[in-house]
């Protein structure tokens, strides 16, 4: 793996074409593809998601409760643009994304009730 592909791209414009992600979407964690260029539209939104870790659950409850906020997001409208991307349980009315390889995340979320998930730039990395 070269360099480039691990540095995430430090500005938001340098990874946007005609409003859509211009470069491929992977896993920050481990090797796995999860979007390619073109399926991803870039929105600015601002959602909290839990800190990341995986599936198997928070070492305890407080670190569970941590979120952040963020504000970059890819606006991916059909879930089967994904390459490898896994949904959690229902959570109110969202699901959270997390890698479908290393199970790392949540990285994004799913609104149930528009049927749009959102991945989180800062919790990708990105290459040509």
């Amino acid at each position: 793996m070269s360099s480039e592909e691990k540095t995430p791209t430090k500005s938001v414009e340098d990874l946007i074409r005609d409003g859509k992600n211009c470069k491929t979407v992977m896993c920050l964690h481990c090797p796995s593809k999860i979007l390619t260029p073109k399926n991803g539209a870039y929105r600015k939104v601002e959602f909290s998601l839990p800190e990341p870790r995986r599936k198997r659950g928070a070492d305890n409850e407080e670190d569970a409760l941590k979120e952040e906020l963020l504000t970059d997001f890819w606006l991916v409208e059909d879930m089967y643009h994904f390459e490898n991307m896994g949904f959690s349980n229902s959570v109110g009315n969202v699901k959270y994304l997390a890698c479908a390889d290393c199970e790392m995340g949540p990285i994004g979320l799913y609104q149930m009730d528009t049927k749009c998930s959102y991945v989180a730039l800062a919790r990708v990395r990105h290459t040509a």
